[in-house]
């Protein structure tokens, strides 16, 4: 599995509308593509949620690295880069996933954390860490699912979770869900990944 994520930074008096715009009419889209588990449609507003900035940041994550290249060599990611502009594109590996929700639920906000990691760390003991962490965000009440993924160039790992409510606070950057793209939801499996 594969989680990505790129991150388009709008001006302060952006027109949000346009964003929900975009992606009420473009979301279905991606609502069949092979290869991938979801895509969560995540926009923040500036001022909401403690957000100091509008972005739009879409957070994927891929059953297949071929169904991720097929995305990105593709018309799809074309199109945006021709409006917004080409965005530089993270991605990890993951480290593990949990789904915990009933078939059908839906999520209204995404929390995001990233942290990097000490050169010190015990790698194969905080593996097993963040993966309990997934394991926890979804014991929580209203959480859909979550995942822990780690960049080995940067040494860089990713907590990201998805809501049925709005998102608990402290847990890192607050996006609301405009759509969720779940083609092979079904087929992502749980747990560790290694």
């Amino acid at each position: 599995m594969h989680a990505m994520q790129y991150e388009i930074t709008l001006p302060a008096d952006y027109d949000m509308g346009v964003i929900r715009d975009r992606v009420a009419s473009k979301g279905h889209l991606l609502d069949a593509y092979a290869g991938l588990g979801f895509k969560a449609y995540l926009m923040r507003e500036r001022d909401r949620d403690g957000s100091p900035v509008n972005q739009y940041a879409p957070f994927y994550l891929w059953n297949t690295a071929a169904g991720m290249n097929s995305f990105l060599w593709g018309p799809g990611f074309q199109g945006l880069a021709r409006g917004f502009g080409r965005p530089a594109v993270r991605h990890w590996p993951v480290l593990a996933y949990e789904d915990q929700a009933a078939p059908g639920s839906t999520a209204k906000a995404a929390v995001c954390r990233r942290r990097e990691i000490p050169e010190a760390a015990d790698l194969p003991h905080l593996a097993e860490e963040l993966a309990v962490t997934a394991r926890k965000l979804t014991v929580e009440e209203g959480a859909v699912s979550a995942l822990t993924a780690v960049d080995p160039r940067t040494w860089e790992a990713v907590h990201f979770s998805l809501w049925e409510h709005e998102a608990p606070e402290g847990l890192g950057d607050v996006f609301q869900v405009l759509h969720l793209s779940t083609p092979e939801r079904e087929k992502l499996r749980n747990g560790r990944q290694w």
